[in-house]
């Protein structure tokens, strides 16, 4: 029987899936392999009529610079009692690539454990996706489908941007980012809005709502003292992996709630929460100021891939054949800075307990530094004696002092 590789995608979409999905096929069927792409993730490969479809060059080459998946996605997570060798025996596979996030990668560890102790030789490489580019990859490496969600959240922030400056008002933006600020930054500092909150700048503060309006109102108050009656604040939604359930419950806005009690925040616009919030503070001090709330959220997960993550995912679809010719298994593929492909092991960037542990933002680079220092307004002490023509306590409002809090 033709010896056979099973591709499958689990989690959500990034530009670049299908760039990888296409490098892949075409690298194995020139190699005389028969390709199969696994529909639905891991939700049907265990069950008695596994859904997948055979690839070949002619399909890769059609979804090659397409956005979205080609493959139907899943964020299914099977059991291990679950598990079967079934579809990898009646194909013949000897190599499961997996593109996705952690969970993704991790199930695929344990498939290939079960699949070894049942006799089956089957190599995983894992392809590691995220628009929040929080995988701890290599010093300056973004993780795939990062630059085209930015390049498409830049465009949409800018032009909010310019409909604040013609409409004289301000916009409340929130971008993707489950623990760490990347996109949030990446769009604001881009876009030079005078306010960008990400979770890593409260790296001696707790997160609060309160904190997070009242630097926006920070930002408002000052472009107001230098004439400036319009303006943009971007938050990352990852401040509300930080914040208390009782906090997000006594906010004020209609959650509703899971099993468990914990608030269901994919259900609701977390950029008309941080856009209500800081209007009921501007009404409430006085300030004549009006805001829209814009998402940032799945419009840059299927947006086409741009030149980079082309690039980018074509090296480690290549990347994926290099590691498995080397014998390579039980390692995601990574690209350097020069270009050249590496094995990352999840032992090695993985907690006791088999996580992945995010790559944040570094608060304390120059980069950042200077972002917060030269490109935000925001009211400092400086500020006070003016400031107090528009409130009577400025200093509740000082951007240094907020996060000191």
């Amino acid at each position: 029987m033709k010896r056979s590789v099973a591709i499958l995608c689990g989690g959500g979409p990034a530009p670049g899936i299908n760039t990888v999905i296409s490098t892949i096929t075409k690298f194995f069927v020139q190699q005389d392999y028969r390709v199969l792409g696994v529909q639905y993730g891991y939700k049907t490969i265990f069950t008695e009529n596994p859904e997948f479809i055979e690839l070949d060059f002619k399909f890769a080459d059609l979804i090659l610079n397409r956005g979205g998946s080609a493959l139907p996605m899943s964020r299914y997570k099977p059991e291990d009692s679950e598990f079967d060798s079934r579809f990898f025996i009646d194909n013949n596979v000897e190599l499961l690539v997996t593109i996705g996030g952690d969970d993704t990668a991790s199930t695929a560890n344990r498939i290939s454990k079960y699949l070894l102790n049942n006799g089956l030789d089957v190599a995983n490489i894992h392809v590691p996706k995220t628009i929040d580019n929080d995988l701890p990859l290599p010093e300056g490496i973004p993780t795939f489908g990062y630059q085209t969600a930015l390049h498409e959240g830049v465009q949409i922030a800018l032009t909010a941007y310019e409909d604040a400056r013609t409409s004289h008002n301000w916009f409340v933006l929130s971008a993707m980012g489950r623990e760490a600020g990347h996109l949030a930054l990446g769009i604001g500092k881009a876009a030079h809005f005078p306010m960008i909150i990400v979770p890593e700048m409260f790296e001696n503060s707790p997160v609060t709502l309160d904190k997070i309006t009242r630097l926006v109102v920070s930002s408002m108050l000052k472009r107001t003292l230098l004439g400036i009656n319009y303006g943009a604040a971007i938050v990352s939604e990852g401040v509300f992996h930080f914040l208390k359930d009782e906090e997000i419950a006594n906010s004020g806005i209609n959650f509703t709630y899971d099993d468990h009690g914990h608030p269901e925040l994919f259900s609701v616009s977390k950029a008309h929460i941080f856009k209500t919030l800081v209007q009921k503070e501007c009404d409430r001090i006085g300030l004549n100021i009006n805001s829209r709330p814009v998402e940032l959220g799945f419009e840059l997960r299927c947006t086409h891939p741009i030149g980079y993550d082309l690039t980018m995912c074509t090296l480690l679809g290549l990347g994926v054949g290099e590691l498995f010719k080397q014998g390579r298994t039980g390692c995601m593929v990574s690209v350097d800075i020069q270009g050249n492909i590496r094995p990352l092991y999840l032992r090695d960037v993985a907690d006791k307990d088999g996580k992945v542990q995010p790559r944040l933002v570094n608060i304390q680079s120059e980069m950042v530094r200077n972002v917060f220092k030269h490109n935000m307004q925001y009211i400092t002490e400086k500020d006070y004696e003016y400031a107090k023509e528009l409130v009577p306590n400025p200093e509740h409002y000082d951007f240094k002092k907020i996060l000191a809090e």
